[in-house]
């Protein structure tokens, strides 16, 4: 909006023009997220605990977990609103690719906030069912997909994705492009929602991811930069580094009140987003398999529940103590907040191999 705004006055004054660059925009999205969490934080705290909002602590995670009941949850009200301003604020608005973004990432986190409503604040068991989320997410990636197979103004790249380390290797998915899509949605969202055990832990990590993504789509939407490191030139995508920039603001915003001790959870509204917001961009910038590595640690938490589940059920033993493995430290007497700065390190680290990768190819 102030880009449509704004940008038109440069030929009055010349500091205008500033409005016509993505990284001054990317930092004002990222400031303008950031204040608008601080300030709005302690007003949603309270009002989810008149609201009884409140977590209630699930019988799988370690007793110490007991006195985190009662504290609010649904934070990710907060961050959603607050990137979702900043973004309409700050991105051309005739940009695709961030009302798709926008719309994956509002309807996940309906989702979420659906299942939280029901669990938290009705104490209808544990909210929704498992089976009905999975319809809800399958059904949206589906539709994603079928967008951007049938639909989409970018054509050329239409069912194609780029690969890890080969320049010149594609994958044409043809119409399977539909239900990876679907597959990738699907996976990153339920990852996200599995690694949200510990203060600050899924927060944190998300943004990591996310920072990569608002330079992934910088330079995917810049034909010399694009054309340097030999990856998909994508015009316009690089809108989508203001998006990304939105959310960074937001959980930097939201990690002022979620970290030990936590003040508010981000609830399934927003584990779920965050979810809906990375696989949007991760197959919007045709890097679905570069997610898998800046995501490593959201990936190997995700194994440990897949390890332990067919371990069991095969085989009656738990490999783990428990799952997911944070927890494990938990039992083991690790302190949350070592537990969680330690993921955030290695989640760094993921991010910057995969950023070093693109010279690797």
């Amino acid at each position: 909006m102030l880009y449509h705004l704004l940008f038109p006055l440069k030929k009055h004054f010349i500091l205008f023009n500033l409005f016509r660059y993505i990284t001054f925009r990317s930092a004002g999205a990222a400031t303008i997220s950031f204040l608008s969490c601080l300030i709005l934080g302690p007003l949603l705290i309270r009002y989810f605990k008149r609201l009884g909002a409140v977590s209630q602590i699930r019988v799988d995670v370690p007793e110490r977990h007991n006195v985190k009941k009662g504290t609010p949850t649904m934070g990710g009200v907060l961050v959603v609103v607050s990137a979702g301003i900043s973004t309409l604020l700050w991105a051309d608005l005739r940009s695709w690719y961030v009302w798709l973004a926008l719309i994956i990432t509002v309807l996940s986190a309906l989702l979420g906030f659906v299942d939280d409503y029901f669990k938290d604040v009705k104490r209808l068991s544990n909210g929704l069912l498992i089976k009905q989320k999975l319809i809800f997410q399958i059904a949206l990636g589906l539709a994603v997909g079928a967008f951007l197979f049938y639909l989409s103004p970018a054509r050329t790249y239409r069912g194609i994705t780029e690969t890890l380390f080969l320049k010149e290797f594609i994958i044409d998915l043809g119409i399977l492009y539909i239900p990876f899509t679907a597959i990738v949605l699907v996976g990153t969202v339920n990852a996200i929602n599995i690694v949200d055990g510990l203060d600050g832990l899924a927060g944190g990590l998300s943004t990591i991811v996310i920072a990569v993504f608002a330079i992934v789509a910088y330079i995917t939407g810049r034909f010399d930069f694009s054309r340097y490191l030999n990856i998909f030139y994508l015009p316009g995508t690089g809108e989508l580094s203001i998006f990304a920039a939105s959310l960074v603001g937001a959980l930097l915003g939201f990690l002022w009140y979620n970290t030990y001790p936590a003040e508010i959870f981000l609830g399934d509204t927003g584990s779920l987003a965050l979810g809906g917001a990375i696989s949007a961009m991760a197959i919007l910038l045709k890097k679905e398999f570069f997610l898998v590595i800046i995501g490593g640690v959201f990936v190997i938490e995700t194994l440990t529940v897949i390890i332990q589940i067919i371990s069991f059920r095969l085989f009656g033993k738990r490999v783990f103590r428990i799952a997911p493995i944070h927890h494990s430290f938990e039992l083991e007497g690790m302190p949350e907040p070592k537990i969680v700065v330690r993921f955030w390190i290695i989640g760094l680290i993921f991010a910057l191999f995969g950023l070093g990768t693109f010279k690797m190819r």
